[in-house]
């Protein structure tokens, strides 16, 4: 059964109020002071997971917007194999996972290693930034969001 797609300049234009909500919530860990672009690894990997289109693809492009080498955003995927992730990365796509998949729980061992990289007040605004992610990967998927399109080069336009 399908139903009608409502893309994401709806969302913000029926329900304002919801869609800043969910928005400021995933600002908070950003204006506290965690990385930009460990917050984009986090977001790409919880919209992997989720199968949200349009987020993984939104989070690729902030991602190559904020310097992550295109071979980094490709093997997020994989991110236990690769061995592009730091330590903290690696703690946070952890976490991630944990809590994007919270039905499993969040075991001991997951909890000590982000704990270990962050600090208790950067553990929940990183906490945040999962839940908002994990909210708009359900509006994302639920109707169907279209993945944005990268923007071309202005001279390949001008061709």
């Amino acid at each position: 059964m399908s139903h009608a797609r409502k893309e994401y300049a709806d969302f913000e234009k029926l329900t304002p109020d919801a869609f800043a909500a969910v928005r400021s919530l995933g600002q908070f860990a950003a204006k506290a002071g965690l990385d930009k672009q460990m917050l984009e690894l986090v977001k790409l990997r919880a919209s992997q997971i989720n199968g949200c289109a349009f987020c993984v693809q939104f989070h690729i492009l902030q991602g190559e917007s904020l310097g992550i080498p295109v071979d980094k955003l490709n093997l997020v995927v994989v991110w236990r194999e690769a061995p592009q992730f730091s330590a903290r990365e690696r703690a946070a796509l952890a976490w991630t996972e944990a809590l994007t998949m919270i039905a499993d729980g969040v075991s001991d061992e997951v909890y000590a290693q982000a704990s270990a990289e962050f600090s208790e007040q950067e553990l929940t605004y990183l906490t945040s930034a999962i839940a908002s992610i994990n909210a708009w990967n359900r509006f994302g998927a639920a109707y169907r969001w279209t993945p944005p399109a990268r923007k071309q080069a202005a001279n390949a336009a001008a061709s």
